[in-house]
């Protein structure tokens, strides 16, 4: 147990000597550091108030300066976080997730709030949208980046804008966009990633799907049912028509990963594309239909256009790659129940990115000691503890 502990100690501690040059003041850093401490604690709710108490403050004032006004960079911090994470957990056969999550609010003020659709509440509500890229290797998954999604309705008007302290260069930038901006901060880094995937908002999106090809980035992403694609002598077909065309023996049974209820197996078929190919180079790609049908219910039915080099495709591969895109819903659950992603009680801006930072580090240091824990009781021999 010692030794398990000192292993978390040394986690805690390189983190800390990675961020310490963030912080111009000793002040500002030992209490980002304890606002760290306090994510990962038991404390009942994960909000200025209730972590104020926790660091054994009177008032939330000094919780709150850190998030507003204290000197520090939060997208610094994320650089930071994301060389964390690859130090850590990274692997060749890494994958890139994207996905979005909403934060449920009231009023009118905090930036980006408006009545859109929420996945985490299901329905249409009073929420900010937060744009997510996740990285999952074998090792475990943890969040690299994020972006506040702005509607139109937002910067449309600049001095709502101001008064949130939304820069004034801030422009309005789809889901994609921002999903695009998250990957090209990866990629330029050179992180270790043999796949892209996400769902229909991200893989919908024609533009991106493009610029990572041109990137030559191997990518699983879900379609709509409508998409239309070349199919056969170079004509669009939609997904759901290339795929009620497939005959009965182009199905095959496999999981798509372990789930909390056990191997997520479905019905899988993989049908290849037509795509005009004047290169050598381009000619060592492929791009394929994957669609998956539910064992319990055919008629769902789910569809991922898929672009790799013709030598890594096999059906296996794709439907593990597919399986992946649910490890950003487990980070999402794992950094709102544990890590207080949701929990925050700011407004403004830059608020918003600070806390969601800390808290992404919070959870990146969580994932990274229960990885600890993990390692150091494969280590104990059989009937010790």
């Amino acid at each position: 147990m010692q030794e398990l502990d000192l292993s978390v100690s040394a986690l805690l501690d390189d983190l800390a000597d990675r961020l310490g040059p963030l912080f111009p003041r000793s002040e500002t850093r030992d209490r980002a550091l304890r606002y760290l401490q306090g994510l990962l604690s038991q404390c009942e709710r994960k909000n200025s108030w209730h972590l104020a108490e926790w660091l054994g403050d009177a008032t939330p004032d000094g919780v709150q300066y850190l998030l507003d006004r204290a000197r520090w960079d939060a997208d610094a911090a994320r650089d930071i976080l994301r060389q964390w994470v690859i130090d850590t957990l990274g692997s060749p056969e890494g994958v890139l997730v994207l996905d979005e999550t909403g934060f449920i609010k009231k009023g009118q003020h905090s930036a980006g709030v408006q009545r859109q659709y929420s996945g985490t509440a299901g329905r249409i509500e009073n929420s900010q949208i937060g744009v997510f890229l996740l990285y999952a290797s074998p090792a475990g998954h943890a969040f690299l980046d994020r972006a506040l999604y702005l509607p139109k309705s937002w910067t449309q008007d600049r001095e709502r804008c101001r008064r949130a302290g939304i820069p004034d260069d801030v422009e309005f930038a789809s889901k994609p966009e921002l999903a695009r901006r998250m990957l090209e901060r990866a990629m330029d880094q050179d992180i270790p990633a043999a796949w892209v995937t996400g769902d229909s908002v991200y893989g919908g999106n024609r533009s991106l799907r493009l610029w990572l090809e041109d990137r030559s980035q191997p990518f699983v992403l879900e379609v709509a049912c409508n998409e239309p694609l070349w199919w056969k002598s170079f004509q669009y077909t939609r997904a759901d028509e290339i795929a009620a065309a497939l005959p009965d023996d182009a199905w095959q049974t496999l999981s798509a990963g372990s789930g909390s209820k056990g191997e997520r197996r479905y019905d899988w078929a993989l049908t290849p594309l037509t795509r005009l190919q004047p290169t050598e180079e381009a000619r060592r790609w492929g791009h394929y239909l994957l669609i998956r049908r539910s064992l319990s219910t055919p008629d769902e039915l789910a569809y991922y256009v898929v672009h790799a080099p013709r030598d890594w495709v096999s059906i296996e591969t794709l439907v593990r790659v597919a399986g992946q895109r649910w490890k950003i819903e487990q980070g999402f659950q794992t950094a709102k129940g544990e890590c207080g992603l949701d929990e925050y009680e700011v407004r403004r801006w830059a608020s918003w990115h600070r806390h969601i930072t800390l808290s992404l580090l919070a959870h990146a240091l969580l994932v990274a000691i229960r990885q600890a824990s993990h390692q150091q009781k494969k280590l104990v021999p059989t009937g010790f503890s």
